[in-house]
C-alpha cells in the first residue's frame, strides 16, 4: 500500500444556502451570558411579564386530564381544533372575521413564512417587501431561492406608487409586509394606504404576505384593520399570527390565516416539514387561553411595554448626536435611529460593546443598498430605569 496520502473530494453544501448571511441578531443573542451587557439587540419580551403560573397551570390542566395521552400522541397537521378556536374568535373581535377552519397552527410564525415560501415561490421569483424589512424574512426567501426587490417606503410604510412601479415592472408572486408596529422601524401603515395597497396587489394577481406578531401591542392610538380584513383581500391577502409577543416565545406557537384555495397546500407543505406542531404544547396553551383573561393580560404588556417605549424615547436625545432622527411608535418593540453623516454603525457596535452596551446596525435590515448609519433598539426586554443607564452607555459610546 502506497504510503502517500490520498486526497478525497469534500462533501459541499447546498447552493441555497451560499447566499444566506447569518442573523446579526442571533449572534448577539449570545450577550445574554454576559449579565453586564445592557442588550437592546434582541427583539425579546419581558421575561418577568411572562404568565409563569398560568402556563404551569395550563401544562398540569393537560397533563392531569382525561386527555392526557391524546396530548402526548401525534396529531392533525391543520393543529388543535381548540386552539385554532380561539385564535379565530380573537383575530374576528380585532376585526378579521376567522373561522377554525381558516387557519394552520404552525411552530411559531416564523414556520408560517416557511411555509409559505414553499409553497409560493419557485427558484427565480420576485418578492417585493420594504426597505428595511424583517431580517429572517430576508433569510426565508433567499433560501427559498428568490429575488428580492425592496420597494421605496417613507413614515407611513411601503409608498403605493412605488410599490405600483415595482409591480409592474418585476411582476413579483408575492408581496411581503409587516404594516403594524413594523421590524425594525416600528412604523405602522394608516388605513387609506392599506386599502389601496390591498387593491393594488388584487389587480396585478400578487400574493400579499401580512405578518403581525405586534399588532395587539399597541400603547396609544385607535387600532387599523389588518390587511386581511380589507374589501378585496380574501382571495389574495395572507395573516400571519404569533403568541410569542402575548404569551412567551419558547411556546414556539403561531398560526397562518390563509384563502381556502391555499390553505390544502400549506397543509401539505407542513406535513413535508414536521407533520405538525408539538401536540402538548398546543393543548396547554389552548388550556392557557381558556382560563386566562386575555384582554387583561394583553393590557398590563401594554402599560409596563409603554414606560418603556417612553423611557427609551425620551432619552435618545442625550444619548445621540444633533442631527439624528428616530422614530416615535405607536407600539410594538423597536425605535429606529438614524445617525447625522457617513458613519457605518456596525463599526460603532464594537464601540457600544466595550461600554456594555448593544444595538443591532442597520444594514442588516435592507435587501437592497443599505443605509449604514441605521441602527435598531428594542425597548421591551429592560425595566425603565436599566434602559435609561443603557443609553446613557450609548451616548458615552457614541461620543
Amino acid at each position: 500500500m502506497s504510503s502517500s496520502v490520498l486526497t478525497r473530494p469534500a462533501p459541499v453544501l447546498a447552493q441555497r444556502l451560499a447566499g444566506v448571511a447569518s442573523s446579526p441578531v442571533r449572534d448577539l443573542l449570545a450577550l445574554l451570558d454576559r449579565p453586564e451587557v445592557i442588550s437592546f439587540a434582541g427583539g425579546l419580551p419581558a421575561p418577568e411579564l411572562f404568565d409563569l403560573d398560568g402556563v404551569r397551570a395550563a401544562y398540569e390542566t393537560v397533563l392531569w386530564g382525561p386527555a392526557a395521552r391524546r396530548a402526548l400522541q401525534y396529531a392533525p397537521t391543520e393543529g388543535d381544533r381548540e386552539l385554532r378556536a380561539r385564535v379565530a374568535a380573537r383575530m374576528t373581535a380585532r376585526g378579521l372575521l376567522t373561522t377554525v377552519d381558516d387557519l394552520l397552527v404552525t411552530s411559531g410564525s416564523q414556520q408560517a413564512l416557511t411555509l409559505v415560501a414553499t409553497a409560493l415561490l419557485d427558484p427565480g421569483a420576485v418578492v417585493l417587501v420594504e426597505d428595511p424589512t424583517y431580517l429572517a424574512a430576508l433569510q426565508c426567501f433567499q433560501l427559498a431561492g428568490a429575488r428580492v426587490v425592496p420597494v421605496r417606503t417613507d413614515e407611513h410604510g411601503m409608498d403605493p406608487e412605488a410599490l405600483a412601479e415595482a409591480l409592474h415592472r418585476e411582476r413579483p408572486a408575492l408581496v411581503y409586509l409587516v404594516p403594524t408596529f413594523a421590524n425594525p422601524t416600528g412604523r405602522t401603515m394608516p388605513a387609506a394606504r392599506r386599502a389601496e395597497v390591498v387593491e393594488l396587489t388584487a389587480r396585478h394577481g400578487v400574493w400579499v404576505v401580512e405578518d403581525d406578531p405586534y399588532g395587539e401591542l399597541r400603547y396609544r392610538g385607535t387600532p387599523v384593520l389588518p390587511l386581511a380584513a380589507w374589501p378585496g383581500a380574501d382571495e389574495h391577502v395572507l395573516h400571519l399570527g404569533s403568541f410569542s409577543k402575548i404569551a412567551a416565545p419558547g411556546l414556539r406557537l403561531g398560526w397562518l390565516r390563509a384563502p381556502a384555495r391555499l390553505l390544502p397546500a400549506l397543509t401539505v407543505a407542513k406535513q413535508a416539514a414536521d407533520l405538525h406542531t408539538s401536540t402538548i404544547d398546543q393543548a396547554a396553551a389552548a388550556a392557557w387561553f381558556a382560563a386566562t383573561d386575555l384582554d387583561a393580560h394583553v393590557a398590563r404588556l401594554c402599560s409596563a411595554y409603554r414606560r418603556r417605549r417612553d423611557a427609551m424615547v425620551e432619552a435618545l436625545p442625550a444619548a445621540l448626536p444633533a442631527g439624528s432622527s428616530w422614530t416615535d411608535p405607536d407600539g410594538g418593540m423597536f425605535v429606529w435611529v438614524r445617525l447625522p453623516g457617513a458613519v457605518d454603525t456596525a463599526e460603532l457596535l464594537r464601540h457600544a460593546l466595550g461600554h456594555d452596551v448593544a444595538f443591532v446596525p442597520g444594514a442588516a435590515f435592507s435587501p437592497g443598498t443599505p443605509d449604514r448609519a441605521t441602527l435598531r433598539l428594542s425597548f421591551t426586554t429592560h425595566t425603565p430605569e436599566r434602559i435609561g443607564e443603557g443609553m446613557a452607555r450609548l451616548g458615552a459610546a457614541l461620543r
